[in-house]
């Protein structure tokens, strides 16, 4: 990435995390694909409706499905609305309870298994699904809402594909949003460098700031 692009997308996260800030202020409730969400202060809503129809499409009811970083719990949720065995995790505290009270509310908290993990730190066993939402940018968080957008040197990424393997059935999938609004090119490296395939199976493009950013999810297998 050039210093340009690198200073650009600086000051495009620097307006979106202010206008998260500004937009979430004691918190919303919001519709996501039929499903009611509580989304407290601290914790990233769910931006756009690309990834949760993807993770619809995808799931089957006899996958086990892990969702990293839950955050507000909405891809797990979506997860058990047709699986009967997903774990979601994050290391916000605020997300946990937050994912917990959108499980209760949507009728499949006997579904879904939430608590912290680091990654992988705390999670057991294998999945056919995981789906990861990683943060775009790669700066140091302020706070723990700024931790759902940053990741510093994109430390959880690079650990999230370094052991993704052990976790994965032989036949298993993963479904990983990212954007152009980060480092799109490090991301597909991390993918290659590991030996897993990626196929490309939604996009869309949006233009905001005056710039335009291009939304990626990716089917990645064995």
């Amino acid at each position: 990435m050039s210093e340009t692009d690198a200073e650009r997308i600086a000051e495009w996260h620097e307006r979106a995390y202010e206008r998260a800030k500004a937009e979430l202020g004691s918190g919303v409730a919001m519709d996501y694909l039929d499903h009611t969400l509580v989304i407290p202060p601290g914790v990233f809503p769910p931006s756009g409706t690309m990834l949760g129809e993807r993770v619809l499409a995808e799931v089957r009811r006899a996958d086990r499905v892990l969702d990293m970083g839950t955050g507000s719990g909405v891809h797990a949720i979506l997860a058990a609305s047709v699986a009967e065995d997903v774990v979601a995790v994050d290391i916000n505290p605020t997300a946990l309870d937050a994912a917990r009270f959108n499980a209760i509310l949507n009728g499949v908290q006997d579904r879904i298994q939430v608590f912290e993990s680091d990654l992988f730190e705390h999670v057991e066993g294998r999945f056919d699904l995981i789906v990861f939402d990683p943060p775009f940018r790669w700066f140091a968080p302020r706070d723990l809402l700024e931790a759902a957008m940053t990741d510093e040197n994109y430390a959880a990424m690079t650990g999230f594909f370094a052991a993704a393997r052990d976790y994965l059935n032989d036949e298993a999938r993963m479904i990983i949003n990212f954007g152009s609004s980060g480092d799109l090119a490090y991301l597909e490296s991390l993918i290659d460098a590991q030996g897993f395939t990626r196929a490309v199976v939604d996009e869309r493009r949006l233009t905001r700031d005056d710039w335009t950013v291009d939304y990626v999810v990716f089917r990645v297998t064995m």
